[in-house]
């Protein structure tokens, strides 16, 4: 019988919500492949049965440079004990391990690049940090021969500085995903604008916030989880919109479609904090459009290309709340434009789907 080729993936983040990273693993095994991924143990971790292996290691640090340190230490030791056919480095943090053991041991490698790691918004304002990323990819990067990202403007970015010819893989839905179809129900009556993901900065929520004092009949539906929850629910109480703001919590992948397609309207609204933001190109974009739910977008240069090529939302050129609310006003006015824009996103989720998307990967893995 023949042996099948071996795949290590590598991640930092919590391999029970990394979707793409999920996706990615699943068309491999399809292909034939057996998957391992390597991640570590984080508080409230969903457990989950997948069709590959999944290793977690129990980190001392979960913070900082010394996290990076240990994590890097540690997968590399592991690596020199095993065998791969294929190293998959996500994202930079993982990169320095995967990169020497690949050397050492032979193995193909290769670079998903989920954002422009070293252009975070995180970073802006700590000089000595994004340095010390800016030139673990000026070391890295030039190198790796076979790479590629979530977008078209992060691999320009790339190629203009380090000619690595970086492909572009989206993370769009599946068009046939299998999801837990069950009946759930928001916490109001009233019309809804949803915001799904992690609550991070530079996400346009509290701008959000202030814009519903301008617009009737309209709440604010928050699913996720992360760093600026609690600061954002200070924020809510002191703009006293208690009633108006209702925070979901984490929802399982798998019923979050049941949840999206019952709002109103979905904001994508990330604010240009930095070069990684402002090329970004958000799961939720995608799936506000398989959910078939008109979207309130901000002029970015990836996000306002999806919008203005397919016809799926209206964009707001100003963040300031009254513009925000005003935008929206109209949008829920305009029964004709929002016709046209589900009518749009039916055939768009057609084109926008994990299922012709997963195909660029042949390219990488033979």
């Amino acid at each position: 019988m023949k042996k099948k080729n071996k795949i290590f993936v590598a991640v930092t983040n919590d391999v029970s919500t990394d979707y793409r990273v999920h996706k990615i693993c699943n068309y491999l095994v399809n292909k034939g492949f057996e998957v391992l991924v390597y991640g570590r143990v984080l508080p409230n971790t969903i457990p989950v049965k997948r069709a590959y292996k999944i290793v977690r290691k129990k980190h001392f640090f979960n913070n900082n440079f010394l996290f990076y340190a240990e994590y890097n230490i540690r997968l590399f030791l592991f690596l020199l004990t095993k065998n791969f056919n294929h190293i998959i480095s996500n994202d930079l943090d993982t990169l320095p391990a995967c990169f020497f053991a690949s050397k050492l041991k032979n193995t193909d490698l290769v670079y998903d690049s989920h954002e422009l790691f070293s252009e975070g918004p995180e970073l802006q304002g700590r000089k000595f940090v994004q340095n010390f990323w800016r030139k673990l990819e000026d070391y890295f990067l030039p190198k790796i021969k076979k790479a590629y990202t979530v977008s078209q403007s992060i691999a320009e970015f790339y190629d203009e500085k380090y000619n690595n010819k970086m492909g572009v893989i989206r993370n769009v839905p599946l068009k046939n995903d299998h999801f837990l179809s069950e009946k759930v129900s928001f916490p109001t009556e009233k019309r809804t604008i949803l915001y799904q993901g992690i609550l991070n900065p530079g996400r346009g929520i509290k701008p959000m916030v202030k814009a519903l004092k301008f617009i009737e009949n309209l709440d604010l539906i928050i699913i996720g989880y992360g760093k600026v929850e609690q600061e954002l629910r200070d924020f809510v109480a002191k703009e006293k919109m208690e009633t108006r703001v209702h925070f979901l919590g984490r929802i399982d992948r798998h019923q979050l479609i049941n949840y999206t397609k019952l709002a109103t309207l979905g904001m994508v609204l990330e604010e240009p904090l930095g070069l990684s933001f402002t090329y970004s190109l958000p799961n939720k974009l995608f799936d506000y459009i398989h959910a078939e739910i008109p979207i309130i977008a901000g002029n970015m240069p990836e996000i306002s290309r999806i919008i203005n090529n397919y016809k799926v939302g209206v964009m707001v050129d100003d963040y300031s709340p009254e513009k925000i609310a005003e935008k929206i006003n109209k949008t829920l006015e305009d029964e004709m434009l929002l016709k046209s824009i589900r009518e749009n996103q039916k055939t768009t989720k057609e084109i926008l789907c994990w299922e012709t998307e997963s195909k660029k990967l042949d390219n990488y893995f033979k």
